[in-house]
């Protein structure tokens, strides 16, 4: 199936590697793009999009072996984050660790599901690096998530985070917005938090393994398209006529901070 392909003038740039299909291709599709990490590594990262959940998911590996895995909810306005860590066996950690971290969707952090399921690149083996490298977001996770109740939240949820068990994670100001949607105020749990638990420290503090201790964790969505491009096409009268030409991609790093009853859940921290 051919897209229409428009170059005119400065529109050629926009235009050089992406286009946006106008026929819908079915309920489901997968981009793979090859992106690179800022260690110089390059990844291939799978995004998803089912418009008819209204849904997109990202996926790619870290070099040191991370998966990261982020989903956008639209029809629920909740993102999901979920990072599956190699365990250390040789310092007692099982396999691997996940952890995972729900938040409010705030409009326009991603296109919407039905342009990302008409994206098609036209150089699939490129090399990617992204428009506009935004900043780091600070998260404090500050309470915990009962996953048999998450439902509530997404549907995403409970396939995504299972494997993280009790390691899934929220922000007060957006369990305070759920609650006023009418969410059960059981589905989510406070944590202890250093303001109100005398002697917790960080854990790149903490010496003792066993010690409860506050942990940070970051990560990077390295390409995503944050925004749809706009083209003008002129009529007979000289009018333009928008029409969407191509996306932004963009890369953007988030810091979580959360608590952890011992620091062995929590190696990385403090570590170069």
């Amino acid at each position: 199936m051919l897209a229409r392909w428009i170059l005119r003038g400065s529109v050629r740039i926009s235009l050089f590697l992406w286009v946006i299909h106008l026929i819908q291709l079915g309920f489901c599709s997968e981009l793979k793009v090859r992106v690179r990490l800022p260690d110089g590594q390059i990844t291939n990262e799978v995004l998803e999009a089912d418009s008819e959940r209204d849904s997109i998911s990202l996926e790619y590996k870290q070099g040191d072996g991370t998966l990261i895995t982020f989903v956008a909810d639209f029809k629920q306005d909740v993102k999901i984050f979920r990072a599956l860590i190699l365990g250390e066996l040789e310092r007692g950690q099982s396999q691997y660790q996940a952890l995972c971290f729900i938040s409010r969707l705030s409009h326009n952090e991603i296109i919407p599901s039905e342009s990302m399921a008409r994206l098609r690149q036209k150089n699939p083996h490129a090399i990617r690096t992204a428009e506009e490298r935004r900043g780091v977001e600070e998260m404090g996770m500050s309470v915990g998530v009962n996953l048999t109740r998450s439902w509530q939240l997404s549907a995403h949820i409970h396939n995504m985070c299972s494997v993280a068990r009790e390691a899934v994670y929220t922000r007060e100001a957006d369990v305070k917005h759920w609650l006023e949607r009418g969410v059960e105020g059981s589905m989510f749990e406070p944590l202890p938090q250093a303001s109100d638990t005398p002697g917790l420290l960080s854990c790149s503090q903490t010496q003792d393994m066993w010690q409860p201790c506050s942990c940070s964790y970051g990560l990077r969505l390295e390409w995503y398209p944050c925004l749809l491009k706009y083209c003008r096409n002129r009529d007979t009268t000289g009018r333009g006529n928008p029409y969407k030409c191509g996306i932004k991609s963009c890369s953007k790093g988030y810091h979580f901070t959360y608590y952890v009853p011992h620091k062995q859940l929590c190696l990385w921290d403090g570590e170069a």
